[in-house]
Formats: structure tokens, C-alpha cells, sequence
């Protein structure tokens, strides 16, 4: 039999068109949606899942930090994160500080929905990226599947937030991924909630003990929990859910959170260690003898995957430095937190920093360095392994998203690649979009 040459399928027609195209609706899919869109972009946002929000929201996670600068109330984050903040707290369904933001899951997708609404940018759930369609060296729109099929839309601009750098590296972007050394992702983990608490009896047994290590070798101990964790990494409460509680604290390395089968088998695990928690909380934790499950998410909470070269790459001593950037689209501040790569706890990379400390973030690391009509923005834009321990916190994604919607729509206004745009026309830009930029707008956010 004569053999027959393998071609790859030629993309399907594209039946939408859009000025920009957001892949994944995570915190910084919906800093770059909004913004796009407020800008007179026509703007589409592809979602797998069925809301806005990412982490925040289908994978479980009902609270939010830093907006301020580490270890203060001066706040260093505004824009859209910061919006989403004050809405979901004036809807009745959270709290909030100059710090942190604490919220109900549910009433959060309900904001988002709305808040798209208002800026008019159009919304496609359900549908999931398949391959980016490229022409020469530009990127010009997405192949997607859904319930409707398999088919193409067409955008002059494309900016990923899938988190795991998708869109980038089917295009055939470089990107690295996990530790430089070891190639190992920080951890995955099941986020979930549970209900019968009371919080007050919790939080005097806790006390200023914050990660309870001696509770949790104790049931390890006895027998009573498998070595999975040995410390809280967060338990997320929120006066408007009085007696339930968010918790973080499962905890499954070795994955890889591009393949299908890891992702399947981390979630078994995972969903296995959160009911394996509540029996443990139940017998060792005063305040949680009565609690149960009350929902688990939609999606596994990714801390690491692929990060795509850009024209700059964020480094740890960038970070420890606080280097001030030409380029600055805004701050972060939170501590460069690196969960333990290959077993329990935390990585010994992790470093907690002095008070004050912030960092400014460059628009340089949100340009994918190999192709054209594509930003990046997320825990997948340019950095090293250690830097993105803080990049990859939700103020952070929405600061960086909120930045590249913005340059997408002023690249096409002027006519330009976004790699080409007028970076102090950007800063000014953002500026009217609330953003913090400098030091000058921390000043004003909080005279």
C-alpha cells in the first residue's frame, strides 16, 4: 500500500469576528476583557468554564490579596481587581480592605456577569481553545470547540490568559516551565468549602499559631491523615457566610497541568484529601466538630505551568530589588510564595519580604517575543520560577490583564504591533482607568 504524507487539517472559516480576542475569563482575562472593551474594542472573552472569575471563582478560591503593599494598608493595586473588590462587597456578598477581599463564590460569578454587561463585552462559555491561527509571524484569531462545533475566530489581536500559556505556545512562542533546575511545578490544589463551623471557637483556638503544624504531625502521628500537608495554607472566611469556611489546603506535586491525564488524576487525589480533611478538622479542630462538605469546585487551582518568553523577563532579583521600570503598568507585593515542589509544606525558595515592599511590573513582559498580534498576560507571562511564587496571585493576573486589554486596543487605534505602542500613552491611559502606576498614584490612592 502506497503511503500517504500526513498534513496537519487546515483551521476552519472563521465565523466570528472580533477586534480583540481574550482567551481564559481569570482575573486577568477580565482585567484585559474590560478594558478592551471600555477602550471601543470589540471584544470577546472565551471561557471553559461558565463564569468569569478563574480561580477566584469555578476554582473555588472566595478570597483575594495583596492589594496593598506587604505587611501595610497602603494600597498599591486600583483598576479592575480593585473594582471587583468594592462590587462584590456592595452586592452583599463579601468584605473587603485595602488589603484583601473576601467573598461568597456564587455572588462573585453574579458581579463579573454583570460587570461584562456594562462595558459590553461579549462573553462565549462552554467553549474551549483548541490552536492558535497564525499567519507569517502574526497571530490572528483562535480555533475553539464547543457544543456549536469546531470553528475559527478571526481577531486583529489576541491576548492569552489560559493561565497555562496555551494560545502562545501553540503559536510556537518559547516558553520555560517550573523550576529551572528541576523542571517541578509548585503543587496543585483542590480548593473547597465547608459549612457547621464556628469560626469564633476556631479562631481562639488558633490563636497567632496561623499554620497549626503541631495539629496536623499530630493526626499524622495517630494515623488519623496521610502526609499530604503539614500546614494551612489558608482558610478563607467571610462574615456574610458566617459559618462556613473556604479552605486551601490540599496538596498534589509532581503535575503537570497541560496534560489531560495528570489533571484527571490530581483531581481524584485532591477531591480524596479534602474529605480525608474534613474527618481530620472534625476530631483535632474545636469549632469544626460538626463540619461537612458543602461543594468542592468546578476546576483544580493551577499555581505553575508554562511561562512564555516575552520581551522581558521578571526575576526574583527584580522582585527583591523593587526595581522601578520605564515601562510600568503597576505593582505587586505579594511574598514570593512557592509551595514545596516535590512533597508537603513550603519551598525553601520561599521568601517573606520587609514591610512596604512592592514592585513595579514592566509592559515589556506582557509582549510574547516571537510572534505579533498576541499579549500575554497572567502566571504565564515573562518571568523566572521564583518570580512568579508573587506574580501569580489574583491582583497581579488582573493588574497585567488589565494593562494588555489596554494596549491591544491603543496598538490597533494607532495602527501599530502591541510591542510598538506608545508605552506613556498606555501609562496615561490606565491612569484613567484607576490603575496605580508609580509612586506618585500610591500617594493619591491613599491621601
Amino acid at each position: 500500500m502506497a503511503s500517504v504524507e500526513s498534513r496537519p487539517a487546515p483551521a476552519p472559516a472563521a465565523s466570528r469576528e472580533v477586534d480583540v480576542l481574550v482567551v481564559g475569563g481569570g482575573p486577568a482575562g477580565v482585567g484585559a476583557a474590560f478594558a478592551a472593551a471600555r477602550s471601543g474594542a470589540k471584544t470577546l472573552v472565551v471561557e471553559q468554564f461558565n463564569c468569569l472569575g478563574g480561580v477566584a471563582t469555578a476554582g473555588g478560591h472566595g478570597h483575594i490579596c495583596l492589594y496593598s503593599s506587604w505587611g501595610t494598608k497602603e494600597r498599591v493595586v486600583g483598576g479592575i481587581p480593585w473594582e471587583m473588590a468594592i462590587r462584590v462587597a456592595e452586592a452583599g456578598y463579601g468584605i473587603y480592605t485595602n488589603s484583601k477581599c473576601d467573598f461568597e463564590v456564587e455572588g462573585m460569578k453574579l458581579v463579573l456577569d454583570e460587570m461584562a454587561a456594562e462595558r459590553g463585552c461579549d462573553l462565549l462559555y462552554h467553549t474551549f481553545f483548541c490552536e492558535a491561527v497564525v499567519e507569517g509571524r502574526r497571530v490572528t484569531g483562535a480555533v475553539v470547540q464547543n457544543k456549536s462545533g469546531r470553528y475559527a475566530i478571526s481577531a486583529k489581536r489576541v491576548i492569552d490568559c489560559t493561565g497555562d500559556g496555551d494560545v502562545a505556545a501553540s503559536a510556537g512562542c518559547g516558553f520555560d516551565s517550573g523550576d529551572e533546575k528541576t523542571g517541578h511545578c509548585q503543587p496543585v490544589t483542590l480548593m473547597f468549602t465547608i459549612g457547621g463551623v464556628d469560626w469564633e471557637r476556631v479562631t481562639e483556638f488558633r490563636g497567632d499559631d496561623w499554620q497549626l503544624k503541631r495539629v496536623w504531625k499530630a493526626a499524622q502521628d495517630a494515623g488519623d491523615m496521610r502526609p499530604y500537608q503539614n500546614q494551612i495554607m489558608g482558610w478563607w472566611w467571610t462574615p456574610t457566610r458566617p459559618d462556613q469556611v473556604g479552605v486551601n489546603f490540599t496538596h498534589v506535586n509532581f503535575i503537570d497541568s497541560t496534560d489531560a491525564d495528570d489533571l484527571t488524576r490530581a483531581t481524584v487525589e485532591a477531591r480524596k484529601q479534602a474529605y480525608e480533611t474534613i474527618e481530620v478538622y472534625r476530631k483535632y479542630v474545636p469549632g469544626m466538630e460538626n463540619c461537612h462538605m458543602v461543594s468542592t469546585p468546578s476546576t483544580i487551582g493551577i499555581r505553575e505551568s508554562r511561562r512564555i518568553h516575552g520581551e522581558y523577563t521578571l526575576t526574583k532579583e527584580d522582585l527583591l530589588a523593587e526595581k522601578e521600570f520605564e515601562d510600568s503598568i503597576g505593582y505587586g507585593s505579594f511574598f514570593i510564595d512557592i509551595h514545596g515542589t516535590s512533597g508537603p509544606g513550603m519551598d525553601d525558595k520561599t521568601y517573606r519580604p520587609h514591610d512596604g515592599f512592592k514592585y513595579q511590573m514592566p509592559y515589556r513582559m506582557l509582549v510574547a517575543k516571537d510572534v505579533d498580534g498576541l499579549l500575554v498576560a497572567g502566571r504565564c507571562a515573562s518571568c523566572t520560577h521564583e518570580a512568579l511564587g508573587s506574580l501569580r496571585v489574583m491582583p497581579q493576573c488582573g493588574v497585567m490583564g488589565q494593562a494588555a486589554g489596554a494596549a491591544a486596543a491603543m496598538s490597533l487605534a494607532a495602527g501599530v504591533q502591541p510591542r510598538e505602542v506608545d508605552v506613556a500613552a498606555l501609562q496615561a491611559e490606565l491612569r484613567k482607568q484607576e490603575c496605580i502606576i508609580d509612586s506618585d498614584d500610591v500617594a493619591r490612592a491613599n491621601a
